[in-house]
């Protein structure tokens, strides 16, 4: 599924129009950044191909022993089955989301996402405000994964326990199929929490940040 699948054009100009309303109140900027998955994973890939070529194997190898009659002796023809079976695995979990899924650890799937998120942050320059005030909302589908990324001058004064639980609130919104309305409340939320710390709008706050939502395949 592609991100212009996920939301509609009524739910991406909810999401804009809120990060809006935010920027209205706080003396901060709000970038929400989606991406579809956050790393390439061929890793997985190479798995996929063993395991399909390993079962294809012993596939071989049981016909050997108990299907005589319809087992395969010659060592090309088995070298090109087992190869086939390895690249039709290799095909299926590069394809077939779900199966590159499972077949990445919770370690490599939180590795990709935060380097990724740490990327976005820099190419999107949210760190490029006066007083070091940006905050993103970065939301990596594949992995099911969220991460809030509050610049220092934000970072000194709000503990991370608020933002995990924005991450929290989110990730089952996400979950529940409401992915706008979950990144709206935590738009929202990110605005109350830069308020009950002190970060007021003031009369010289000028939008340093571009308001576009950030949607990369």
């Amino acid at each position: 599924m592609s991100l212009k699948q996920r939301f509609s054009e009524k739910d991406l100009e909810r999401i804009k129009a809120a990060v809006r309303e935010a920027e209205g109140k706080i003396s901060g900027e709000i970038v929400p950044v989606f991406v579809e998955k956050s790393g390439y994973y061929t890793i997985a890939n190479y798995r996929g191909a063993m395991i399909l070529a390993t079962f294809a194997f012993a596939l071989i190898v049981i016909f050997d022993r108990y299907v005589p009659s319809i087992s395969v002796y010659d060592p090309l023809l088995i070298f090109i089955l087992v190869a086939a079976a390895g690249a039709l695995g290799a095909i299926i979990t590069h394809y077939i989301l779900p199966v590159k899924y499972w077949l990445l650890s919770q370690f490599h799937r939180d590795q990709s996402t935060r380097k990724r998120a740490e990327n976005a942050f820099l190419e999107e320059e949210i760190f490029n405000t006066r007083h070091r005030t940006g905050i993103m909302i970065f939301v990596s589908f594949f992995e099911h994964e969220v991460i809030v990324m509050a610049d220092r001058g934000i970072c000194k004064v709000v503990d991370q326990k608020e933002w995990d639980k924005i991450v929290i609130n989110l990730i089952t919104n996400i979950r529940k199929d409401k992915v706008a309305d979950g990144i709206i409340m935590a738009i929202e939320r990110c605005t109350e929490v830069l308020l009950e710390n002190g970060f007021t709008r003031t009369n010289d706050d000028v939008n340093e940040l571009r308001d576009d939502l950030r949607l990369e395949d």
